[in-house]
């Protein structure tokens, strides 16, 4: 393994994470580190992991600086490079030019690669991660981003910009400097002023709505429903009809006096993925499932017949979440 001294830039970096925002400030510091050392206009090469390969991507780390100390070779979309451009750049890492920081930005790349396996090599600061918090946290995060804009947020104000905005990091910096720019006082930004400044621009994950329908919340699987990612309403029903049978097993483990443990080992499924399963169980009522697997029949008919698909699952929605 190389060895790094205080201070001291690597021969390469992995930029690895879905936080573009937190991705963007590492490549603005690392741009401004260089730039002290020499022009970086006339040493910096950006390629596309997509469509680079490996002779360009060597080609362009053994080219040497000009009126520089270092010269940068930043592939964007690392994880899109094909195995040969991956190789080459594997086998590079093993002798790399002391002239040159190779930048790798991606999304997803598994430790398990040999290219991330090569980065990593190199020292403990060659792999920085960005991955963007769980979306349970993001709340959390929004108010810990807020006083970069110089102001505070309230739990709740962070709650709807994230419902309204999502969790793009971007997005939700580009909505508080907004929020910041209108803000007046030194009180924290609350949900009224995140909900009259901040467009509904998000979308909602399909585990999203079914939760929301499993938590029997009927306003929330209505408000969800036109926001929903990539799937079809018909799609989104068969995942509810999915959960129904879950709570019915939860049930009927509920009634022998099991709990969480006893639903994932019928199930099949991890325990985190049940955890909540209970908890939902507990709101329904063995008939009002069985009802409610009985409609989602009739409701899918409709569908595969003609019935507008929002419509008609909306329609199911209210009758089965209803009081």
């Amino acid at each position: 393994m190389t060895t790094q001294k205080n201070n001291e830039l690597l021969a390469a970096y992995l930029v690895v994470g879905d936080d573009l925002l937190k991705r963007e400030a590492v490549v603005r510091k690392l741009h401004q580190r260089l730039e002290k050392l020499g022009d970086l206009s006339f040493n910096l090469d950006v390629l596309d992991g997509a469509t680079c390969d490996g002779t360009e991507a060597v080609s362009a780390c053994n080219t040497i600086p000009f009126a520089s100390e270092k010269r940068l070779v930043q592939i964007n979309d690392a994880d899109k490079l094909k195995k040969a451009a991956s190789e080459a750049l594997v086998a590079y890492l093993e002798q790399p030019c002391p002239s040159t920081v190779l930048l790798l930005l991606a999304e997803k790349l598994a430790k398990n690669t040999r290219l991330y396996k090569a980065v990593a090599a190199l020292g403990k600061q060659a792999i920085i991660d960005c991955a963007a918090p769980k979306s349970y946290k993001m709340g959390e995060h929004v108010r810990a981003m807020a006083p970069s804009h110089g102001i505070t947020i309230t739990a709740g104000g962070a709650a709807k910009l994230v419902e309204l905005a999502g969790t793009d990091t971007v997005r939700l910096d580009t909505e508080l400097r907004k929020l910041a720019l209108a803000h007046r006082g030194a009180d924290p930004v609350n949900e009224n002023e995140v909900m009259a400044l901040v467009a509904d621009t998000s979308t909602v994950k399909p585990w999203e709505l079914t939760d929301a329908f499993a938590a029997r919340d009927l306003a929330r699987c209505l408000a969800y429903l036109p926001r929903v990612e990539g799937s079809a309403p018909i799609a989104v029903l068969s995942m509810c009809t999915t959960r129904i049978r879950e709570l019915m097993c939860a049930r009927a483990v509920l009634a022998r006096g099991g709990g969480s443990a006893q639903v994932a080992a019928e199930l099949g499924l991890p325990d985190w993925k049940v955890k909540n399963h209970i908890g939902w169980a507990r709101r329904f009522s063995d008939a009002e499932l069985r009802a409610a697997l009985r409609c989602s029949m009739e409701t899918e008919r409709a569908m595969k017949s003609g019935t507008p698909q929002d419509a008609a699952l909306a329609d199911w929605f209210i009758s089965v979440l209803a009081r």
